[in-house]
């Protein structure tokens, strides 16, 4: 993967009354690590660490001879979607400069973290740097790119409550799923499902619930389980998908045979419901 090239930077037109322009700006996997190549892709839950460099700010004499440079500063981190990852961040750089300090660029740094069910596509890091001195201010964008868990974007981020990516598990460490769906009397079925379009109450919260039924190859419903599970978060970035376990143990008696595993996701903040179907065996 090429680290060399900085990420694309967009600057705007700076005010008059000021020179302060954005002389680099970039991310990095470590502080002060080298720069990234615009074609890095974080991965949710990792942090990120972002650097501005800055140009062209006024010095200010003082009646004593020294001299110093004042700048304030503000940063915001946007999803595809324009969500804040966080807060906004802000700073101010108070230096003050010595004789040989002739080549001495401002600085600021921060880190953030990607959220763990961050969504994938572009991000957007904002800033506006302000020169307290000159009274000019300028901004800078910067775009990086997040590869998200595999689901389909519009189911990410659509109106309407969905479970999507319904797949069957060996056991509860299994991560990648079976390939087969097939179980064995007295076996448990793990079933594993990606769950969004639910809404969100204050505080970007989320609360839904599980229930499943198992139904035999003729469509006979032969169990039931209306409350099989919840799930429920709030945070300050919205959660736009969640992913769902159930467990079901098979009687030791079980017939071989096709069976249908039917799961029932309710949305109580929103009132929606939504059924999906997964098929597996038993031998």
């Amino acid at each position: 993967m090429k680290r060399a090239a900085a990420l694309a930077l967009f600057c705007s037109a700076v005010y008059a009354a000021s020179n302060l322009t954005v002389e680099r700006i970039a991310l990095h996997q470590f502080e002060d690590g080298p720069l990234l190549d615009a074609s890095y892709e974080f991965l949710p839950g990792e942090t990120a660490y972002f650097s501005c460099r800055l140009t062209g700010y006024r010095i200010q004499t003082l009646d004593d001879g020294r001299q110093d440079a004042k700048l304030s500063w503000r940063m915001e981190v946007r999803d595809p979607m324009g969500a804040l990852l966080e807060e906004p961040a802000q700073g101010r750089i108070d230096a003050e400069l010595f004789p040989e300090d002739t080549n001495w660029l401002p600085k600021f740094l921060k880190s953030f973290v990607v959220p763990p069910f961050a969504i994938s596509g572009e991000y957007r890091i904002s800033v506006r740097v302000r020169d307290e001195i000159a009274g000019g201010e300028v901004s800078s964008e910067l775009k990086f790119r997040v590869k998200g868990h595999a689901l389909d974007p519009t189911t990410a981020v659509g109106d309407a409550l969905t479970a999507r990516n319904i797949v069957f598990l060996s056991g509860e460490d299994d991560t990648l799923g079976t390939r087969s769906a097939v179980y064995h009397p007295g076996g448990v079925v793990w079933a594993r499902m990606d769950v969004s379009g639910y809404k969100f109450g204050e505080n970007n919260s989320f609360s839904i619930s599980f229930g499943m039924a198992l139904e035999n190859a003729d469509g006979k419903q032969l169990f039931s389980q209306p409350d099989a599970g919840t799930e429920a978060h709030e945070s300050f970035y919205p959660q736009r998908y969640t992913t769902g376990t159930l467990t079901l143990n098979l009687d030791k008696n079980a017939p071989a045979g096709a069976y249908t595993l039917v799961v029932t996701v309710r949305d109580k903040i929103g009132g929606q419901t939504y059924e999906a179907r997964a098929p597996f065996q038993v031998q």
